[in-house]
């Protein structure tokens, strides 16, 4: 739970908040963090010195639900000749460390960062006749900041969020967002380390499909040239009806298109619905890979598999490849991806798996025949795997929510994979690799084509390249829901 209260006004935890020029006694009683970062607030607000701010009731280190301590909301004018509207500006606290005493973040020294190293912004665009900021922004931060705590991996600019709902729980198109450095608010040093500021922007589902397939930095700059689409401040409205490639039909085939193809997708991995089975085994055969995902106790990844995985989503099998996203918060329906993932944690390991197989026992399985199986989400980014990825020279990863495995495909460029181009199937444990040479992208990418229109099939759809081998079908979500997977 959280109350709203101007930042001035006596609360149960936290005294009210001091411009940089508080007296000296009363600044050492103020938690160091939180009177650094209240230091930028006042010097791009000086006349809003007690802002409205929504505070967590029980706080995070006390055992209460929401990570953020306080997010405070400012009244920000704009600039009418720059194209920038009146809106309301939204700021965290709690991603970083306000307090240095451990009861929240550890800490590492002064010249790294403090806590995760950032605080989340939003600027929303007030509405006429507005008089107080709206607060389901600050609930929306909570849950991004509870993503962050609960998979420790961190944000940062150019990151895409999945979210598939309406970021204000309206009828609105805005259902997804980007992340991008603030315009205003400067990066801070405090006595625990450096805090810099991401802002969150709202976009609408053909947008978010736009900076998967190519990059979210791409998308963001033509965002700021779109002044009802978020203009230079990248200011979010949620009355927008319309998308950016719907306002100039141009961007799509000149911007992103084009993009597409010279720099291909940063994209290189997804947390998903997925599935697959060793089709050249029995059934019945102890040592099948349908262990993987099949039955209550699926098989776990073990523990340096896992860290290679981790390190393949992190830094990528080549040398040049660029960073990806970590895991979903597997409670979260929403599916929550982004671009990178520096994460604080040692491993993927999923929590739902039992005993773990020693690695010195895992051998590498070469496998003839393999069958793929996605829900319709992942199965629609498939084309982008292929076209953005691999015909780049580069990977692609689906992490499974739903079981402890990994599919990775793989182009012939690639190095360190343990498939190969005489045995492009390979599997390490629940570790599935697959290597594709770019002829058969390209007649994949073919036979795939509907693939980019999901919503003209109907499920379940298979595709098959009985030459190669090679199955792959869509299913509904539910099969990955039930027990058998």
């Amino acid at each position: 739970m959280a109350e709203l209260r101007p930042s001035g006004a006596p609360g149960p935890t936290a005294p009210p908040a001091p411009g940089p020029t508080a007296p000296p006694a009363f600044a050492s009683l103020f938690p160091p963090g939180l009177h650094a970062i209240y230091g930028e607030c006042r010097r791009l607000y000086p006349d809003q010195p007690n802002p409205l701010q929504v505070t967590a009731i029980v706080k995070y280190w006390l055992g209460g639900p929401d990570p953020l301590d306080y997010v405070s909301m400012y009244r920000n004018m704009g600039s009418p000749s720059a194209n920038i509207p009146e809106h309301w500006h939204y700021i965290s606290f709690g991603l970083s460390d306000l307090y240095g005493d451990s009861r929240v973040h550890e800490f590492t020294g002064t010249d790294g960062p403090s806590g995760f190293g950032f605080e989340l912004t939003f600027r929303l665009k007030r509405e006429t006749g507005e008089s107080a900021p709206p607060t389901w922004p600050a609930e929306l931060m909570q849950g991004l900041a509870r993503y962050v705590f609960q998979s420790e991996n961190t944000f940062c600019s150019g990151d895409h969020v999945s979210w598939h709902s309406p970021l204000d729980n309206s009828e609105s198109r805005i259902q997804h967002m980007l992340l991008t450095e603030d315009p205003q608010m400067q990066p801070v040093q405090t006595p625990f380390g450096v805090v810099t500021f991401l802002q969150i922007v709202g976009v609408c589902t053909e947008e978010l499909h736009s900076a998967q397939q190519w990059n979210g930095q791409g998308i963001l700059e033509l965002l700021r040239t779109v002044p009802v689409a978020g203009g230079p401040w990248l200011i979010t409205d949620m009355r927008r009806g319309e998308t950016i490639f719907e306002i100039d039909p141009h961007l799509q085939q000149e911007r992103v298109d084009k993009g597409i193809e010279t720099d291909g997708s940063n994209l290189s991995g997804v947390s998903a619905k997925c599935a697959w089975d060793d089709l050249s085994r029995p059934p019945e055969d102890d040592d099948d890979s349908r262990s993987i995902c099949i039955g209550t106790q699926p098989r776990r990844l073990s523990g340096k598999d896992t860290e290679q995985i981790r390190e393949t989503l992190r830094r990528g099998l080549e040398i040049n490849s660029k960073p990806v996203l970590p895991p979903i918060n597997p409670q979260r329906q929403n599916g929550l991806t982004h671009d990178r993932a520096p994460s604080r944690k040692d491993s993927l390991e999923s929590d739902s798996s039992t005993a773990i197989i020693p690695h010195e026992l895992i051998r590498t399985r070469q496998l003839e025949s393999v069958h793929l199986k996605f829900n319709q989400e992942s199965g629609a980014l498939i084309p982008l795997c292929l076209r953005g990825r691999l015909l780049h020279g580069r990977h692609f990863t689906y992490k499974s929510i739903t079981g402890d495995m990994a599919i990775t495909f793989v182009s012939t460029g690639v190095e360190g994979a343990f498939a190969t181009e005489e045995h492009p199937y390979a599997a390490h444990g629940p570790w599935l690799q697959i290597l594709l040479t770019e002829e058969f992208v390209e007649k994949m990418l073919e036979d795939l084509e509907d693939l980019t229109s999901p919503e003209e099939f109907k499920l379940p759809k298979e595709y098959s390249w009985p030459e190669k081998k090679l199955k792959v079908s869509i299913l509904p979500d539910v099969v990955f829901d039930s027990p058998l997977h």
